[in-house]
């Protein structure tokens, strides 16, 4: 990976370089000070890879990764000092684009390789997504249950880089009775979901919180994945996490919610695929559209990272393909 490192404290950018240099597959290309440096040295040298600091004099790191986002994009981590005291511009960065955040390695207690592996395990799974390429298998498809009984609508949503400006947009123009449930998958890591779920929280009217085991989607009610571990349907009406498949880039996996959906859920199911870098839900759309659900994509426009909803767009699995600030008003028209 050819990585850019941006922060204003010279020691820290220097022991990055050092934890990252570490990895014969690593080069790290430029260092820049503050935000302004980075957007200037991306431009001239786009990275694979940029470890963005978060708080920084003249550009901080929400500025910054707008402005690479929408001129020379490319993959951003949020690599911060403390994730508990900058979790909301985090949620702005990651809105702009930003893939994920972890805590700097500073000095302190354990050994250094202690230290640095959470860090050098995103980049492992950047450089991963980075490459992914291929179209992940497709889960295979049972018959649907029985309707038997009558099951509310339910809205699934997926969503990655760009993914929390997009939600908050959506989840802000539904009312209160809005009726359906809702279940949203988001690449995020496990220790960022119940601040994602108190942040999106105050964007809506629907209460929304983090899914836990047997769960139940209901009206009202947004459920979001919470763990590093996949969110599925689990029964008809359940909702619980899985390790399976392990072999998957994307956790949790938007496919492997949308397929569990399509298998299992016994009403009306609207899938919805928003912006993000890679492939990840488009197959899971497509298996939702050949069932005769209704899909969406997100448009390329408002897209930050046009990935997920393009790999979607390429197969024909969105019925439509709209701008964020349309979605939640078409929502409300195919429930209505």
């Amino acid at each position: 990976m050819r990585i850019g490192i941006v922060n204003d404290l010279s020691g820290i950018a220097e022991l990055l370089k050092r934890i990252v240099g570490a990895d014969p597959l690593n080069r790290v290309v430029w260092i820049a000070r503050n935000g302004a440096e980075a957007v200037d040295l991306c431009a001239k040298d786009t990275p694979d890879l940029i470890l963005m600091d978060i708080v920084m004099p003249v550009m901080d790191g929400v500025e910054s990764t707008r402005r690479i986002m929408a001129a020379s994009p490319c993959a951003i981590l949020i690599v911060t000092g403390s994730m508990t005291s900058t979790a909301s511009p985090i949620f702005e960065a990651m809105g702009h684009g930003a893939l994920d955040a972890v805590d700097t390695p500073f000095l302190g207690d354990g050994s250094m390789e202690a230290r640095a592996a959470p860090l050098l395990a995103k980049i492992a799974t950047i450089s991963r997504l980075v490459a992914d390429k291929r179209g992940r298998r497709v889960m295979p498809l049972r018959g649907r249950s029985s309707p038997a009984d009558r099951f509310d609508r339910l809205i699934a949503i997926g969503a990655s880089a760009g993914g929390p400006a997009a939600l908050a947009t959506i989840l802000g123009d539904l009312p209160e009775d809005f009726p359906a449930a809702i279940v949203i998958v988001q690449h995020v890591d496990r220790q960022f979901a119940e601040g994602m779920a108190a942040w999106l929280n105050d964007c809506t009217a629907l209460r929304v919180r983090v899914a836990t085991e047997d769960d139940r989607p209901v009206v009202g009610e947004v459920l979001l994945a919470g763990t590093n571990d996949h969110l599925a349907l689990k029964t008809a009406d359940r909702v619980g996490y899985t390790a399976e498949p392990t072999d998957y880039v994307y956790r949790p996996s938007v496919d492997v919610f949308f397929q569990s959906a399509c298998r299992l859920w016994r009403g009306d199911v609207v899938g919805v695929l928003l912006t993000g870098m890679g492939r990840d839900g488009a197959l899971g759309l497509k298996a939702l559209r050949d069932r005769g659900h209704y899909t969406i994509a997100q448009d390329q426009a408002t897209s930050a990272v046009y990935g997920m909803p393009k790999a979607a767009a390429t197969i024909n699995a969105a019925v439509d393909i709209l701008p964020a600030g349309r979605i939640a008003a078409k929502l409300r028209e195919v429930v209505a």
